[in-house]
């Protein structure tokens, strides 16, 4: 799938993979995204740990870290604004996809 693709609904990506599964680490992301889509979606780490920063910037995630043995492993998880705003961010999608369904004549299977 092309990354221009991607990179409009990353946030909405995470935001719901973290609504859905709790607490996640980046790579548990990248897996998740790549079980779900059947390999079609590959999230790359330079932009995956991007939008977390910035996800967490804005307030809508909270991070913290954890030692896994010798390692030190980030986990993040929706803050209660994070919550409302999965949700907003689902709800503009399938608006979204409703749209262009109607702009393309596309018709679901």
């Amino acid at each position: 799938m092309k990354n221009e693709l991607i990179k409009g609904t990353l946030k909405t990506i995470i935001l719901h993979l973290l609504e859905k599964e709790g607490r996640m680490y980046g790579y548990e992301i990248v897996q998740k995204v790549k079980s779900l889509s059947h390999d079609k979606v590959l999230l790359t780490e330079g932009a995956l740990y991007p939008a977390l920063h910035k996800l967490e910037a804005e307030g809508w995630l909270i991070a913290e870290k954890e030692s896994i043995g010798k390692r030190v492993r980030k986990y993040y998880s929706l803050s209660k604004k994070g919550k409302i705003v999965s949700k907003e961010k689902i709800n503009e999608f399938k608006e979204f996809i409703d749209s262009m369904r109607l702009v393309l004549n596309i018709e679901l299977k």
